[in-house]
């Protein structure tokens, strides 16, 4: 089973977002920070589940994958496989097609404290991209 930590941060709603990803395999931990651009920060929080997901499909497809989010709406969403928020479905619909590349997709909500990591990635890829707009 590979362990998905997401998050995102914005700054503004909308405003620029980017996302913080890490991934867990055996003894190993990947980092992976994404730029994301203009989103709310429901909108870049789907955004970070799918840039992970479409980093599990080139690096472990067919795999079991557990991602863990403190965004309890994308939790929820992505649970009931469902959501009738016209913004939100077509990032839902792309999250469902990714997750078809895998044997089992599953989603927790875990709380901020033990989400600091991907929190942290996705400050300092939005704080980098503030401070030098230039590189994405």
């Amino acid at each position: 089973m590979i362990e998905v930590h997401t998050d995102a941060a914005c700054s503004g709603d909308p405003g620029l977002s980017a996302a913080g990803i890490v991934i867990k395999t055996n003894n190993q931990t990947e980092e992976h920070q994404f730029f994301l651009g203009t989103w709310t920060n429901h909108e870049a929080e789907f955004l970070a589940v799918s840039r992970a997901l479409e980093l599990c499909r080139s690096d472990y497809p067919g795999e079991i994958i557990s991602i863990r989010s403190d965004s309890k709406i994308v939790v929820d969403t992505l649970d009931r496989k469902y959501t009738k928020n016209k913004k939100f479905l077509p990032l839902f619909e792309h999250i469902q097609e990714l997750e078809q590349s895998f044997s089992f997709v599953f989603y927790k909500w875990i709380p901020d404290k033990q989400n600091r990591h991907a929190d942290k990635l996705a400050r300092e890829c939005l704080l980098k991209h503030a401070q030098n707009p230039d590189q994405s």
